[in-house]
C-alpha cells in the first residue's frame, strides 16, 4: 500500500533489497544481488543488443532466488535473497514490486565489513524505470532509511535493480545507463562462451557474460562474469569477481516460484518452475571429533593462554582462555571457547575460583551459538544463558522475546578469538591514518557495534620479555564500557597471541602458552 490507495497481490516472497555501500566487495556484491532479482523471461533474438531503457521488461512475479556468497578463503561470505514480490498498480501505472536482503555473515562481517541493508522498489512494468525506492541500511547503531520518489519526476535513468532486470531480458550483448549514489555509469556486456555449472540447486547449462562498467572501477571491481541459465528463463545461475582483497563467488541457492495470492473464487494457474538436474545426496561421512581449525584463525585446537591479573601493582586472580574442543553441539559441528578463573589472591574480592564463561561457536567463522556465563557472588549480576540463531541473526537472551541482529554478532570471549585474524593493520596512508574495524557484538541486552581502532607496534615487558605488540583500542558505544577504556595487545607474528587486556583499573598479562586438546 503507498499513500493509501494502491493495492498490491503479494505472493508473500517475504524479503527486502540492498543499497550499495562503499567498500568495493560491498559494492560487487550488490551488483550481483542486482542481477539476480531479475524476473524476465529474455527476449527474441530480434531484439538490438544496446537496448533502450524505455524497452518493455517482463518481470515474473513470485520468483525467488537465493545465494550464498564465498569470498577468498571464507566459503559463507554473505547471504542474500531476491523475489519480484507483486504487481499492480503505483500512480495509475502498471507496477511491480521488487525486493531483495544482504547481510555479510561470520568473520567478513567482522574482518572485512558488516554490511545489514535492505531494498525495495516499485518499477514501472512496461518501461522498467524505477518509481519509487526505499533503502534501509542496518549496519549502524540506528536504522537508516532513504526514500525516493519518482511518481511526480518521472525517473530517466535505470538503478541497479531495474538495470539488470533490463540485462536479464537484452539478451547476451548490449549496453545501458543507469544511476546510483547520484552519479551516471554505463555498463556493458558480452558473451564469452557456454559452461556447465553445478549448484546446491542443480546442473545448469549456461552462457558466460563479460560484465565491464565505470562503476565497477569505481569500486575497485574488476573480471566480472555472469552464468545465465540457458533457455527462457536466463536465471543468473554464478557470479565470479574480484576485489581489492581477493576473489568471490555468488552461488545459486535456491530458486522458488510463489503463486500469487488468489481469491478463493478462482482458480490459480500453476506456475512452471525452473527445469534443472537434481543433485544426488551423498551418504555424509561419520563425524569426527577435534578436527584441526583453519590456519586463518591465528590459534590451535587445545591451545591455552594463562594470564595474570592485577590492578595497579597488587596480584589478583589468573584467568585461562582455552580453545577448549571440538565436538557436536545441539547436532552441529561447533568449537567450544572458554575463560575460566584458575587462581585467585587472598586480597581479592571480587573474583570466584571457577569463574567461567564458555561460548559454542562455528568453528570456521567464530560466530557464536550459545553463551553461558557462571559466575561467583562478586559478578553474580554477569550470570547469563544465550542462544544466537545463525541463520537469522536473531538472539535469545533471559526470558525476554528474541530481538534481531546482525548475522554473526559476537560475545566478548568469541570477539577475542576472532580479532586474531581480523585486518587490523595500521594505514600504511599517511594523509587517511585510521583504519578502524566495525564489529557487531552482543553485551546485555541488545547487539552494540564495537569499533576496533589499530595503533602501530611498540614495544611492551611481557613476563620480564620485550616484546613487539599491537594496542587496538575499542569503542562499544555502551557508555558504561567505555568508561573502562578497553585495550588488547596483540602480537606482531602469525598467530597475533593477545598478549595483554586492560580493562578500567585492570590489567591481564599473559604468562605461559600451551597446548592441550581434550581426548
Amino acid at each position: 500500500m503507498i499513500n493509501g490507495n494502491e493495492h498490491y497481490v503479494s505472493p508473500g516472497c517475504g524479503c527486502l533489497c540492498v543499497r550499495p555501500g562503499r567498500i568495493a566487495l560491498w559494492c560487487l556484491v550488490l551488483l550481483l544481488v542486482s542481477i539476480l532479482s531479475s524476473g524476465v523471461t529474455a527476449q527474441t533474438a530480434a531484439t538490438p543488443p544496446a537496448a533502450a531503457p524505455t524497452q518493455p521488461t517482463r518481470f515474473r512475479v513470485g520468483e525467488k532466488l537465493t545465494y550464498y556468497v564465498s569470498f577468498a578463503n571464507f566459503e559463507n561470505s554473505a547471504y542474500a535473497e531476491l523475489c519480484v514480490a507483486s504487481s499492480g498498480k503505483l500512480g495509475g501505472v502498471d507496477a511491480v514490486e521488487l525486493r531483495s536482503k544482504i547481510k555479510t555473515l561470520d568473520m567478513v562481517s567482522a574482518a572485512f565489513f558488516l554490511v545489514d541493508e535492505s531494498r525495495v522498489v516499485f518499477a514501472s512494468a512496461e518501461t522498467g524505470l524505477p518509481l519509487y525506492e526505499k533503502v534501509t541500511a542496518n549496519d549502524g547503531l540506528l536504522p537508516k532509511e532513504t526514500v525516493t520518489s519518482h511518481l511526480t519526476a518521472p525517473a530517466t535513468d535505470l538503478d541497479l535493480l531495474t538495470l539488470i532486470y533490463k540485462i536479464r531480458s537484452a539478451g547476451d550483448e548490449g549496453s545501458f545507463v543507469f544511476t546510483e549514489d547520484g552519479k551516471t555509469y554505463n555498463i556493458t556486456f558480452r558473451p564469452e562462451g557456454n559452461e556447465k555449472v553445478k549448484t546446491v540447486v542443480g546442473d545448469f547449462e549456461t552462457t558466460v557474460l563479460i560484465v565491464e562498467s565505470d562503476y565497477l572501477t569505481v569500486k575497485g571491481i574488476t573480471e566480472l562474469k555472469i552464468n545465465f541459465s540457458s533457455g527462457d528463463d536466463r536465471i543468473p545461475v554464478l557470479f565470479r569477481g574480484r576485489a581489492n582483497r581477493g576473489e568471490f563467488r555468488a552461488s545459486l541457492a535456491s530458486v522458488q516460484i510463489i503463486p500469487p495470492a488468489t481469491p478463493p473464487s478462482t482458480t490459480p494457474t500453476p506456475t512452471p518452475k525452473p527445469s534443472v538436474t537434481p543433485k544426488p545426496k551423498p551418504t555424509p561421512a561419520p563425524y569426527v571429533e577435534n578436527q584441526p581449525l583453519l590456519p586463518e584463525l591465528g590459534f590451535s585446537l587445545g591451545e591455552m593462554l594463562d594470564y595474570k591479573v592485577t590492578t595497579g601493582i597488587k596480584p589478583v586472580a589468573t584467568v585461562t582462555l582455552k580453545a577448549a574442543e571440538r565436538k557436536l553441539f545441539e547436532k552441529a559441528d561447533s568449537l567450544l571457547l572458554t575463560a575460566k578463573i584458575t587462581g585467585v589472591d587472598q586480597d581479592n574480592l571480587i573474583f570466584s575460583l571457577g569463574d567461567s564463561i564458555a561460548v559454542h561457536v562455528t568453528p570456521d567463522t567464530l560466530a557464536p551459538i550459545s553463551s553461558e556465563s557462571k559466575f561467583g557472588p562478586g559478578l553474580a549480576a554477569l550470570n547469563q544463558a544465550v542462544k544466537f540463531d545463525p541463520r537469522t541473526g536473531f538472539i535469545t537472551y533471559a526470558r525476554a522475546d528474541p530481538f534481531d541482529a546482525p548475522i554473526g554478532t559476537h560475545t566478548i570471549l568469541s570477539l577475542v578469538y576472532a580479532m586474531r585474524s581480523f585486518n587490523l593493520r595500521p594505514s600504511k596512508d599517511p594523509s587517511n591514518p585510521i583504519n578502524d574495524t566495525r564489529v557487531a557484538v552482543f553485551w546485555e541486552p541488545k547487539a552494540y557495534i564495537f569499533t576496533l581502532r589499530p595503533s602501530n607496534p611498540e614495544t611492551i615487558t611481557i613476563n620480564g620479555e620485550k616484546v613487539s605488540a599491537q594496542m587496538i583500542s575499542i569503542n562499544t558505544g555502551n557508555q558504561q564500557l567505555d568508561s573502562l577504556a578497553l585495550k588488547v595487545w596483540l602480537s606482531m607474528d602469525e598467530g597475533r597471541v593477545p598478549l595483554r587486556f586492560s580493562i578500567g583499573a585492570y590489567q591481564a598479562d599473559l604468562v605461559s602458552q600451551s597446548i592441550d586438546i581434550q581426548k
